[in-house]
């Protein structure tokens, strides 16, 4: 048996990797699960997205390696989008590299900036592949709290009272997932500031900010961030393109040069046709974000109702594709309680704790299921709360 390599030894299958494996198993013809756990949106792309991909596959000559700094069409439309959304200028040349999904980025950058034993500001809760990243590549994590006091913001005045001068990255996430916060442009020009003075680099994981969001935003649209900051964005959630494996990093270009590094030596560029659509599909105007922002609403809505037969609290205002929740006083196990929920109704809800230990007594339900799919759970978990208050008052009267 050969011996995995020691870098692997302290991080863990991908949560969902594990779980979803187990959601499937207990699927059945009689009684489907409804996963309301993972952000994979369920609804198509734009036409013009599809008809640009077809159209392009359709020719002979479109199916060599491509440019490692993807097509000047791509990079010009992801420029257009930033201008038109953010209000922010980004050269086509220089400062766009597109990627295989935004999540490829998070390892590009860290290879490309974190040397072993720096380390990396990690928020808590926060998104897991962020921790595993800086693991792989030996960095120290340095966890920073989210706090509820302070609406799952960042506690600015308690990073700038600790020592950061070993800190090399730090990763921030806004609108913030799990807990749908969006930051103010005053907040991020405090953040934008501190790594200025301690000259570390911040890089905003941005892929929600068009979903239920009033105001779109950009760390690149800080005065001062072009210094020390880079921006991660796709189309997964945005233009229903999960699995197109679509995104892009923007930033300063002696950055974006240091990726571009790391990511030529682990692919061989995108598909031609992939880009074709991926520049139609941000061409989509405001009529697009109406509508997927209505239907999110909407679902929205039923979610809340099945959070509320739960027992648990949740702030009214939050941005992106889920809703974050407190779990009542009463669940001593969160995990054990949504396993129970799992294989009593066959209702998947995510536990709060893979997001870290701040998320511990929390649960996150996603939005990528139609509202009948979310009212079917609803009714499932409300006959399976009246199912064991039932047989909770019967063992009590048989006692």
């Amino acid at each position: 048996m050969i011996k995995a390599a020691n870098r692997i030894a302290s991080v863990e299958e991908y949560y969902f990797s594990r779980k979803l494996a187990e959601v499937r198993g207990l699927d059945s013809p009689e009684l489907r699960v409804i996963n309301l756990g993972i952000g994979s949106p369920d609804q198509a792309p734009s036409a013009n997205a599809v008809e640009a991909l077809i159209a392009s596959a359709k020719n002979p000559a479109n199916h060599g390696y491509q440019n490692y700094k993807g097509i000047p069409q791509f990079r010009k439309a992801i420029a257009d989008f930033y201008q038109n959304i953010y209000k922010v200028k980004l050269d086509v040349e220089t400062g766009i590299l597109p990627l295989m999904g935004s999540k490829e980025g998070i390892m590009h950058i860290a290879m490309a900036f974190v040397n072993e034993g720096e380390e990396v500001l990690i928020p808590n809760p926060g998104y897991p592949t962020y921790s595993s990243v800086a693991n792989l590549v030996g960095a120290k994590l340095r966890p920073y709290d989210l706090k509820e006091e302070l609406n799952w913001g960042v506690d600015i005045e308690a990073l700038k009272k600790s020592d950061l001068s070993k800190v090399k990255l730090m990763w921030v996430n806004f609108p913030h997932m799990p807990t749908g916060r969006t930051a103010s442009r005053e907040e991020l020009k405090e953040l934008v500031d501190l790594a200025r003075k301690h000259q570390f680099l911040i890089v905003n994981d941005n892929p929600y900010s068009m979903i239920l969001n009033d105001e779109p935003m950009s760390i690149l649209s800080i005065e001062g961030a072009e210094e020390v900051a880079l921006e991660l964005n796709s189309l997964s959630k945005s233009h229903n393109m999960a699995g197109w494996r679509l995104g892009w990093v923007a930033g300063k270009k002696e950055y974006i040069d240091a990726v571009l590094k790391v990511k030529s030596n682990m692919d061989s560029g995108m598909f031609l046709g992939l880009q074709h659509a991926a520049a139609e599909a941000l061409k989509n105007g405001a009529e697009w974000f109406t509508a997927l922002n209505k239907m999110y609403g909407e679902r929205k809505q039923a979610a809340k109702k099945i959070l509320d037969v739960l027992g648990c609290t949740y702030a009214a205002k939050q941005s992106g594709l889920f809703v974050w929740a407190k779990a009542p006083n009463h669940i001593a196990d969160v995990e054990k309680w949504i396993d129970e929920i799992l294989y009593g109704t066959k209702v998947f809800i995510t536990p709060g704790f893979i997001f870290g230990e701040a998320g511990r007594r929390y649960i996150r339900i996603s939005l990528c299921c139609t509202v009948e799919m979310l009212s079917e759970a609803f009714n499932r978990i409300q006959r399976f709360n009246a199912e064991k208050a039932t047989s909770s008052k019967t063992s009590t009267v048989n006692a």
